[in-house]
């Protein structure tokens, strides 16, 4: 065993642990490998559909006659209810088994987007927008709370290496893929194939799913309860906390501040409910003892605070490329794909490390990413036109290796310890606190890209130049936590 993992064993761990409880009945199913493979592409679907959709924007308004600001709830409303369900759709698939929940998820994941792709007026799209939101909400944490029964050790961390990779490359390619749709339908409805497009690769995915993903011994346990008033609760916080960041896209950052207020006292009532519940022998929707399981409360805040200055890069970006040097969606979706390059293929390599480097990894990518970002806001500064792309071809490159490194070993130190019995309730606080993270830092990234516009003069490059300097801002505070993390857990000598 690697000096790494004896510095975090060495740490204090809550009985019942991952590491020291039993292992799952699904450990080493012959065909994990396969149903990982299928498991992944479902989730790549769903996280694709919160970035996919931006590219489409402008045909959505044009087609249907409606405002910028009515059209941008078609990718507000899935950003709201694909957050909300996450913790509560994990829960029920601890309770009722990945396989019923998956399958579950995915149908209503692929009926909602042919609804999507369908709808004739923009009320009813929004409405599909949402059912798909908590559809592919339902769908994601189930992901990892496969790989915490399929696999155990080392293969663990391969395989949450390619979950980091699926999510990495998700939101990264969702502007390139979304333009290559409408790039290749043409015509007034081809927004309409960005939804489209979902309902033959889900169905395969669901036949396949339904032949390769086993049942669990414990699925559909009688002896255990959803605990509603938790969920209400964390979902009424979430709510209130993603409301005003999704509304700041429009209207700025300082109206619906009183819900932040609301969401605090909501989500401190739900932190003394669930450890009342867990005091009573009850079963909370988020145990309190995750936060002492080894990995899982600073893995939580490094995601959350890398997502807020991550994911608002692409939309900066966009508007950069689009609105400053009148690029295609198409083409602006080509100029970041280095950066998806990037993230992808360090992701799965780091996933094979993190066994033996952990937290280390996270460090290392984080400085990458940092210098990466640095490096094109000063050039994109002082470049313009056709050669903008061209210059930071290569520092967006950089970025996504670091991005990768960041994301995969993050997602293996968060939930290697989690109990099985807990794992897709954790998992899907992860990616409660990165949707959250994304929501927040995709508000903050554009309100300052266009004040610095119209203080400006309408100055694209300074706009953009100092959005992606105060993403890095935040980086730079994920940083901070990760080496804070990483010294506390180092080995002790002798």
């Amino acid at each position: 065993m690697t000096t790494t993992n004896q510095g975090r064993r060495g740490s204090a761990r809550p009985a019942g642990s991952a590491e020291s409880g039993p292992p799952s009945d699904l450990a080493g199913y012959p065909r994990r490998w396969r149903t990982l493979g299928v498991s992944q592409l479902a989730a790549f679907m769903a996280l694709l559909d919160v970035s996919i959709v931006n590219v489409a924007l402008p045909s959505i308004e044009r087609g249907l006659g409606v405002s910028a600001g009515t059209a941008q709830w078609v990718v507000s409303g899935y950003a709201l209810t694909f957050g909300l369900a996450l913790v509560p759709a994990g829960r029920l698939g601890d309770i009722l088994g990945r396989r019923r929940m998956f399958l579950i998820a995915l149908t209503a994941f692929v009926v909602a987007s042919a609804l999507t792709g369908a709808a004739p007026t923009i009320g009813l799209l929004i409405a599909a927008r949402l059912l798909q939101g908590i559809a592919g909400g339902m769908l994601v944490p189930q992901n990892s709370g496969l790989i915490q029964e399929l696999f155990q050790g080392a293969e663990r961390g391969k395989a949450f290496g390619i979950l980091g990779a699926t999510i990495g490359l998700a939101t990264a390619t969702g502007p390139v893929v979304g333009g290559l749709i409408i790039t290749l339908i043409g015509g007034p409805d081809a927004w309409r194939w960005v939804f489209y497009v979902n309902v033959p690769i889900g169905l395969v995915t669901l036949v396949l799913a339904a032949r390769l993903i086993p049942n669990s011994s414990t699925a559909g346990r009688r002896d255990t309860h959803l605990d509603l008033i938790g969920s209400l609760l964390l979902g009424g916080g979430v709510l209130c906390l993603l409301l005003p960041a999704v509304n700041a896209e429009r209207s700025g950052l300082g109206q619906d501040w009183w819900l932040l207020v609301v969401a605090v006292l909501l989500l401190a009532t739900f932190g003394w409910w669930e450890l009342r519940t867990a005091r009573r022998g009850g079963e909370p929707v988020l145990d309190p003892r995750l936060a002492h399981t080894s990995g899982f409360a600073a893995g939580t805040i490094i995601g959350l605070v890398y997502f807020i200055g991550f994911t608002g890069i692409w939309l900066v970006l966009a508007l950069f490329y689009q609105d400053g040097l009148g690029y295609s969606p198409l083409r602006s979706g080509l100029a970041v794909t280095p950066f998806a390059i990037g993230v992808a293929g360090s992701a799965a390599i780091a996933g094979r490390l993190v066994s033996r480097f952990g937290r280390v990894l996270t460090v290392l990518g984080l400085i990458a990413t940092v210098a990466g970002l640095v490096a094109t806001a000063l050039l994109l500064r002082h470049v313009g036109g056709d050669d903008a792309a061209l210059v930071v071809a290569g520092p967006l490159l950089v970025a996504g290796l670091g991005g990768g490194l960041v994301t995969s070993p993050n997602i293996t130190l968060t939930l290697q310890y989690v109990p099985v019995r807990m794992a897709g309730a954790a998992g899907g606080a992860l990616q409660t606190a990165q949707r959250i993270g994304g929501a927040i830092g995709t508000a903050v990234l554009a309100t300052i890209f266009y004040r610095v516009l119209m203080s400006s003069a309408h100055d694209y490059p300074a706009a953009v130049s100092d959005a992606l300097l105060s993403a890095t801002a935040l980086m730079l505070v994920a940083l901070l936590i990760a080496t804070i993390d990483l010294i506390r857990h180092r080995p002790l000598d002798g």
